[in-house]
């Protein structure tokens, strides 16, 4: 029994990796193929990627949100979760850093699951929220600029359903959420995280997953 999350060293770590792990072929790829990329670290842990298809398959999703897809590895993941029929929004504004999955995507045979908006998210979805698509998404997955999260997430929480999933990345920050910061990616986690913490609409647990993964649930 532990009272706390327990701390994971390399060792332990790979035996995580190696006795719960299940990737398709394409994610190893892709996720490999982005390592050597200089943002690299943007990337989700692998681990993460199946906890949130495992939440995806729990919640029975088939419309699906995403701010932020960088080289399309959580797209992917998140597309393989899915019904044959169930569908991705995934909003970036960079064309070359999504190009990169593209034919992961269509190797794995999920490409026709992905819809990809290469635009400013903001801009995507509020035309989403004036076409008429508020309560139709099942989960959303927020991992772009921090700055924006706080706009992100209340545009997510009119367009997911009641009972729906808004899961945001890098809620823990490296640890320097935890501490006094004047840098603005930090602060605006920070006010993100008491927001959470406090906002009724909502059911909350931050998970010590990746570099921290906050799950709400819309009530």
């Amino acid at each position: 029994m532990s009272r706390r999350t327990i701390n994971l060293d390399d060792t332990l770590y790979q035996y995580l990796l190696d006795h719960s792990l299940r990737e398709h072929p394409e994610q190893t790829a892709l996720r490999q193929a982005t390592a050597a990329h200089p943002l690299a670290g943007m990337q989700i842990s692998p681990e993460q990627g199946q906890f949130m298809q495992l939440l995806v398959k729990l919640i029975g999703a088939r419309r699906t949100l995403e701010i932020g897809t960088f080289t399309g590895y959580s797209a992917l993941t998140v597309a393989l979760a899915l019904p044959t029929d169930g569908r991705i929004l995934a909003c970036d504004i960079s064309a070359e850093y999504t190009s990169v999955g593209r034919p992961y995507w269509q190797r794995a045979g999920v490409a026709g699951r992905i819809e990809l908006a290469i635009a400013p998210a903001i801009d995507t979805l509020d035309a989403r929220i004036h076409g008429g698509e508020a309560g139709h998404y099942d989960f959303a997955f927020i991992d772009a600029d921090k700055s924006g999260y706080d706009a992100y997430y209340e545009r997510c929480l009119q367009l997911v359903r009641t009972g729906g999933l808004i899961a945001f990345d890098n809620t823990l920050w490296g640890g320097d959420v935890a501490r006094p910061s004047h840098d603005d990616d930090t602060r605006a986690l920070q006010a993100l995280n008491d927001k959470l913490h406090r906002d009724e609409r909502i059911d909350l647990a931050l998970l010590p997953i990746g570099d921290g993964l906050s799950l709400a649930r819309k009530r």
